[in-house]
């Protein structure tokens, strides 16, 4: 009896010594699917993922400051510019692509935007538009340039860090006003009466893709290419997928 509970101690002062805790930034336009993934592998592996979520200005200006992670989940120029700096490493997995879309509160005037034009003519006509300053955000406004019509609405323009930020501001808008911002983060509200008028026509829609590597400096090695292989691997990709990002 003694020498079977000095293994079973044994066995689990192992599993406690083997699992670890690992820290994770990542883009907030794949949080569904990430919470999903990470809470899949969790609970296959016995390990524990911290994640925190930033856009991708706020994720470059902390990684060249020094702030380390144990994996970074970013766009293809992010990783790029990450892997030029040598903080990140080799492996990345690509885990999916958000698109842009369409939002209003509840009750507020549903623009048609099937094509680009009657993008173009819901922002002239609303009383103020509301996207972030992301990745997608960006974006936008280049759009908004090229179609010739910045200058004029910039003054009802109203921006956000975040896509989050953006689309509770605008459960709680007035008027007629219409968001822009990733499809993932108009799905997070829609249980709280958000509604996705549509992604963009696909004349002008813009994908952002998010990849997954393990950074440098990182002090779980084994588990963040363990956990960056799950996010790409049959467990892990379909709850990217169930949650829209493709």
């Amino acid at each position: 009896m003694k020498r079977m509970i000095a293994v079973l101690t044994g066995l689990i002062l192992t599993s406690a010594v083997q699992a670890a805790d690992i820290t994770v930034i990542s883009g907030g336009a794949i949080e569904p699917g990430l919470k999903s993934a990470a809470a899949a592998f969790e609970k296959q592996t016995g390990h524990k993922v911290n994640i925190t979520f930033n856009t991708t200005p706020q994720m470059t200006k902390r990684v060249a400051a020094g702030d380390t992670f144990d994996v970074i989940i970013a766009p293809p120029a992010a990783v790029k510019q990450f892997a030029a700096a040598g903080k990140v490493e080799a492996g990345g997995v690509d885990v999916g692509r958000v698109g842009s879309g369409v939002a209003v509160r509840p009750g507020a005037p549903v623009p048609p935007i099937a094509t680009g034009e009657d993008i173009k003519k819901a922002v002239l006509e609303a009383d103020s538009i509301v996207f972030n300053t992301a990745s997608t955000g960006i974006y936008f406004e280049n759009l908004l340039k090229k179609w010739g019509i910045y200058e004029d609405i910039k003054g009802k323009a109203v921006r956000y860090t975040t896509g989050a930020e953006v689309m509770k501001h605008t459960l709680k808008g007035k008027g007629k006003e219409v968001a822009f911002g990733p499809i993932t983060e108009i799905l997070l509200e829609k249980e709280h009466g958000l509604i996705l008028v549509g992604p963009f026509p696909a004349e002008i829609q813009n994908y952002t893709s998010y990849i997954a590597v393990p950074m440098s400096a990182g002090t779980q090695k084994a588990v963040a290419q363990e956990f960056v292989k799950f996010l790409g691997g049959p467990a892990g990709k379909p709850l990217f997928v169930a949650a829209g990002i493709e």
